[in-house]
């Protein structure tokens, strides 16, 4: 008994080794594995002092493969795909998909939240572990199963699929425009007061998407705003404290009732689109399959998205 209580540390041991290996940071890893940097050195420890040589160098700022611990991932890899193949052989054998989902999605938490409880309501036995954000996640070596982005896909490691079209629209509520006339072309923009969007990750200035006509701009206009938080642009807009420029599908409540309304609509047109990512690699995982086919499904249709001419 305590001979396979010890294979079984060993596979344990393995796993960490190779999160680490992956990650090259304790901290990392523990993160993914849901334990402690201390507990992952301590794992690493374990294997270093039972196979009699240093698996890692260790610093201050970073953690590097030694040459017996490149040769040993090396094995390590092949035993954690066998056992990953032998995961997936018994998945498709059950009716329900199950275990832990990584997922990074857009920061537009009103929009997808909804879909995520159906998703969890309708796969109880898939834990779903999500991350809400405009960073550029890197899916293979931050271990993502999957992921929701705009544009198109640059990476050759990943499979994609294309998902609901949108645009961004320039808006502003009924109350602000009863004391502004509504702008007819571009350059009168410059007489109104501007909502601007701030990326996060660069802490650039979104552009609005009027093409060449943009140029005549003057953003920031009549005591504008900038801000990193769509929520904050949105929910000022309705107040009536200015214009501003996000995407259709972000606001389609407000739209629906009113709170707020269209400008300049002729000049807007579709630039971008959602797609799904994931490593190509975990395709065929029964819970990534599942996640993939629930949003290609509905996606599309969600109420939130207002019809668009795309």
């Amino acid at each position: 008994m305590q001979r396979a209580i010890r294979k079984s540390d060993d596979l344990g041991e393995i796993g960490v080794f190779v999160q680490v290996a992956e990650t090259r940071s304790f901290v990392e890893a523990g993160r993914r594995l849901g334990v402690s940097a201390s507990a992952v050195g301590k794992s690493i420890a374990r294997l270093e002092e039972r196979f009699g040589t240093r698996l890692f160098h260790r610093t201050t700022r970073r953690v590097s493969l030694t040459e017996d611990g490149a040769r040993f991932l090396v094995r390590c890899t092949r035993i954690v795909e066998e056992l990953e193949g032998a995961e997936l052989d018994f998945a498709r054998g059950h009716d329900a998909p199950r275990g832990r989902l990584r997922v990074a999605l857009p920061t537009a938490n009103a929009f997808f939240s909804p879909l995520l409880a159906e998703f969890s309501r309708e796969y109880p036995g898939v834990e779903l572990d999500v991350e809400l954000g405009d960073r550029l996640v890197d899916l293979v070596h931050e271990g993502f199963d999957v992921a929701v982005r705009t544009g198109d896909p640059d990476d050759s490691r990943l499979s994609s699929r294309k998902l609901a079209s949108f645009r961004n629209v320039i808006v502003a509520a009924p109350k602000y425009l009863a004391d502004h006339p509504p702008p007819s072309e571009p350059s009168e923009l410059s007489e109104h007061r501007l909502l601007l969007y701030k990326k996060p990750r660069t802490g650039k200035i979104e552009p609005w998407p009027l093409g060449r006509a943009a140029g005549s701009i003057a953003l920031g206009a009549k005591g504008g705003v900038i801000a990193n938080s769509m929520e904050t642009l949105v929910s000022m807009a309705v107040n009536g404290r200015g214009l501003t420029s996000v995407p259709d599908y972000f606001i389609g409540r407000e739209l629906r009732d009113g709170h707020l309304v269209r400008l300049l609509d002729g000049l807007t047109p579709c630039t971008n689109a959602f797609r799904l990512l994931w490593p190509a690699k975990a395709q065929f995982a029964p819970k990534v399959r599942a996640f993939i086919d629930f949003f290609t499904a509905r996606l599309p249709r969600s109420p939130r998205v207002p019809p668009s001419p795309c």
